[in-house]
């Protein structure tokens, strides 16, 4: 019977173990990829958030002082609405649109966003002659609702998402 041959383990064949090379960072994971676009949606959804407040924040501040106005006597107080309308117009519109109108003109497109044209034809008409009358009479409540009814309309004041102006 042959018998088996002993072989002592420095007569094999074998190579040296050869240990994987190191993990590198690049290519990143998905997960790595997942979270990074997870981040970026979420500035740009603070950015945005934080122009559409700012946005509100005027046509609010616009309306506050609207408030205040309500104490003053009939001259100051059409001075006061007329400059707080031409501010707020010039703040939400183009300024070439708006900078320029006086008159007839600044009362045709303070009545844009109303079928009756209120400013025109109604109450609105004394923001252009009231301030120069030596004597003024008017109905400053209706006025001044006139005026928050114009402002609650404004569209969105127009922003650049990224440079916020």
């Amino acid at each position: 019977m042959p018998s088996n041959p002993v072989i002592t383990p420095p007569d094999l064949p074998l190579r040296d173990i050869h240990l994987p090379s190191e993990i590198g960072w690049w290519p990143v994971a998905p997960g790595w990829w997942l979270l990074l676009g997870l981040l970026a949606l979420l500035v740009v959804i603070i950015r945005g958030y934080l122009l559409y407040r700012r946005r509100r924040r005027l046509r609010c501040l616009a309306l506050a002082r609207l408030n205040e106005l309500s104490s003053l006597s009939e001259v100051q107080l059409v001075r006061s609405l007329s400059r707080l309308l031409r501010q707020a117009a010039i703040s939400h519109f183009p300024r070439q649109e708006v900078a320029g109108l006086s008159g007839e003109d600044w009362l045709q497109f303070l009545d844009r966003p109303f079928d009756d044209q209120p400013f025109s034809s109604g109450i609105g008409r004394n923001l252009i002659d009231a301030p120069y009358r030596p004597v003024v009479t008017l109905d400053g409540t209706a006025l001044i609702a006139l005026c928050r009814r114009w402002l609650k309309k404004l569209p969105p004041q127009q922003l650049s998402f990224w440079r916020g102006r």
